[in-house]
């Protein structure tokens, strides 16, 4: 048996995201969706429409799945029945972007739960100060000296080969995903996932990065999901509450609508976007895929993909500034992720 995870109902209001990813490998909680069910299931996970086998099982593939749910969602699809009641504390989905920092919190608990069960923590040096020490755990070759972790809000997962640097302060729930830094002095607050090889520092809180990522020095991010080789400049910070308290909403898709999302709502940017240093972005701004964004005035709370300031950006630069990025970490572009860049820019905006 397989799982199909079928993106066709939700992958166009999760842009900008998925102009450059399936559903299944957006990154909440600890895990991507496409790890959650591997783990969850041990089955072959298939994303691709054209190779589906009538006795493939079907799920939407915005759907989180847990060791509390699993077995309900399984059963659902192999009885072709709908149970993703979304009241059902138990059953959670993501349908915008906005909804992966709403939801994190839940996801992180119940990946740490699924991932360190039956485990024993690496040791932690006894130069760190915890809280709730029984929430803290270290894969191996995790390093973490002269910290601050309270884990009584949540529980704090440090993945292979990843770095704590002297000073910092968590507060739970948080994932540092194999090979992430945090730099000296950063301070995070629940429920924050900071993906593979990103690097972190100043004031994060309630916020996600999918992989590869950068804000590596002071400034604040708040209610946010950062896409995958995306930089924020020194200094730069999010606004994530109005100044009225009121409903927060993003402008959505080519159409500019509003789509309203709670009363505390960061940015949203898509892979390869850069900003630059003290840039400050309103309440509930999106960015789309692959922007360079720099000037003296405040960002709209639109900014289409492939934007270099008001102007667009042109391909061929653009594809080499991202090469540059991906070399400052041992990669390069591969002929694939061109071919999706080529066909993005011609084909959205």
């Amino acid at each position: 048996m397989r799982i199909f995870l079928d993106d066709s109902r939700c992958r166009h209001n999760l842009v900008p995201l998925t102009h450059t990813r399936h559903v299944a490998d957006i990154r909440v909680g600890i895990l991507t969706i496409r790890e959650k069910w591997q783990h969850l299931t041990g089955k072959t996970i298939v994303t691709d429409p054209a190779s589906v086998r009538d006795s493939d099982l079907v799920m939407p593939a915005g759907l989180l799945p847990s060791l509390h749910n699993v077995d309900t969602l399984l059963k659902a699809s192999r009885d072709k029945i709908s149970v993703f009641d979304d009241q059902d504390h138990e059953i959670r989905r993501i349908q915008y972007p906005w909804h992966i920092y709403q939801h994190n919190d839940w996801a992180l608990r119940r990946d740490f739960e699924l991932l360190t069960r039956g485990r024993q923590s690496a040791p932690v040096s006894s130069t760190n100060r915890l809280i709730e020490p029984a929430g803290v755990f270290l894969e191996q070759g995790a390093v973490m000296e002269y910290c601050i972790i309270n884990a009584s809000t949540g529980p704090v997962y440090i993945g292979k080969n990843a770095e704590l640097m002297e000073g910092c302060l968590v507060r739970g729930a948080l994932a540092l995903c194999e090979g992430a830094i945090m730099k000296m002095g950063t301070r995070t607050y629940g429920a924050t996932t900071l993906g593979p090889y990103s690097t972190a520092g100043g004031e994060i809180k309630n916020s996600v990065f999918q992989s590869y990522s950068n804000k590596a020095h002071d400034g604040y991010l708040g209610d946010s999901v950062i896409g995958s080789w995306c930089n924020l400049g020194a200094g730069t910070s999010n606004s994530n509450v109005k100044n009225t308290g009121g409903m927060v909403k993003y402008i959505t898709g080519n159409e500019h609508d509003m789509v309203p999302a709670g009363q505390k709502a960061g940015l949203i940017m898509g892979d390869y976007s850069r900003a630059a240093i003290n840039t400050s972005f309103n309440t509930g701004t999106i960015v789309g895929v692959c922007c360079n964004i720099f000037g003296s005035r405040l960002p709209p709370k639109f900014i289409p993909s492939f934007s270099w300031g008001d102007e667009r950006y042109d391909i061929e630069k653009a594809i080499q500034d991202i090469d540059n990025w991906k070399k400052m970490k041992s990669q390069s572009l591969s002929d694939d992720e061109k071919k999706l860049l080529y066909e993005l820019y011609l084909t959205i905006n």
